[in-house]
């Protein structure tokens, strides 16, 4: 049953309870003759409209002797209940201090706390250990209240960007309890953040604002907000606030792009400033490579290790290299799906 169907139910037990015509009633109640009959067409009635229905009805309700003595009390929860489901209660925002981690919600503004969140342990991560160490020390430096930069981890796929941002987030927490918050964007809710920054700014515990595979194609304009949030903008970036991204792009836009406004523009040196200018506002950029086969297969033994996966008559090596060669990458990534296939064959899950 429909929400608009038990609202003529309601309002259909009334009439019969009264002996009021429908007439009577729509101009009565809503000043609106008319009303019954657009509700019975399927039209749609504002939640104000409700009230002063569920309103008129109580009052007049009460008011006959002659209907049953509950009568007016059924109708009034069943016109309550319908309410409930026109209007429900408003979705809360989760505080900064439920979690230490959360996710944006553009669509009705709010964060959402995440308990469990998806990563590796930081000693798993192999072959990027310059990386991790100024990831850290950054990181760290903010935390403990000191300047520190906005970061871009740009480079190949799957080569341990996003994982290196969560795992560095989860050893500050264990060292450092409740020191940093670590809060999602998603890409395409990039146009809101200045509100989000807005709801962080001001907050007395730090945050770290974390994008992954930021990259902006054809005319989308939205890096320019962003460029004036990072630096530039009046208000600028929040003092408790920090950025990271992880791109497979150095200036997070495609190359032709960028040589599409070197070839159109009047002045092709300005147009490729503009939008290249946009990773000028990370002070720290990480570079990620492809892994040589040493460094895969440091991983995988890693992983094997970690999680109890050794097994005599698996010649893990030899595994490892086909399952690379089938995917036509070495990556961590890759890595990790052979691991999840082979703890798959053995039974033993990942924990």
């Amino acid at each position: 049953m429909t929400i608009q169907t038990e609202l003529l139910n309601e309002i259909d037990a009334f009439l019969g309870a009264t002996g009021m015509a429908e007439t009577t009633f729509g101009r009565e109640a809503a000043n609106d003759g008319k009303l019954m009959a657009r509700l019975r067409s399927g039209k749609g009635v504002t939640t104000r409209t409700v009230e002063k229905l569920r309103a008129f009805m109580g009052d007049n309700m009460g008011d006959n002797s002659s209907a049953p003595a509950n009568a007016s009390s059924q109708v009034l929860e069943r016109i309550a209940d319908a309410l409930e489901r026109l209007a429900p209660p408003p979705i809360t925002s989760d505080g900064l201090m439920d979690a230490d981690a959360f996710v944006w919600h553009a669509d009705d503004m709010r964060l959402e706390a995440v308990l469990d969140v998806n990563r590796v342990e930081i000693f798993l991560l192999k072959g990027i250990d310059d990386q991790m160490d100024r990831l850290l020390d950054n990181t760290q430096r903010f935390a403990d209240g000191l300047p520190a930069n906005n970061a871009l981890l740009w480079g190949a796929r799957g080569t341990g960007k996003s994982s290196l941002v969560k795992a560095t987030h989860a050893k500050i927490v264990k060292n450092k309890p409740g020191a940093l918050a670590l809060v999602e964007i998603h890409r395409e809710d990039i146009p809101t953040l200045p509100r989000l920054l807005s709801l962080l700014r001001g907050q007395n515990r730090r945050c770290l604002l974390f994008c992954d595979d930021l990259s902006f194609e054809g005319s989308d304009a939205s890096f320019k907000s962003l460029k004036a949030v990072l630096d530039g903008g009046i208000e600028g970036r929040p003092e408790n606030v920090l950025f990271y991204a992880t791109s497979n792009r150095r200036h997070l836009m495609a190359r032709d792009m960028i040589e599409n406004e070197r070839s159109t523009a009047i002045n092709p040196s300005e147009a490729v400033e503009e939008k290249v200018s946009l990773s000028d506002r990370f002070g720290l950029w990480l570079g990620f490579h492809n892994h040589d086969q040493e460094t895969y297969f440091a991983i995988i033994e890693g992983y094997a290790n970690h999680f109890g996966l050794n097994d005599p008559a698996i010649d893990l090596c030899a595994e490892a290299n086909e399952w690379s060669v089938t995917r036509g990458a070495r990556s961590g990534r890759v890595a990790w799906q052979y691991i999840q296939d082979l703890a798959g064959r053995l039974g033993k899950p990942l924990t």
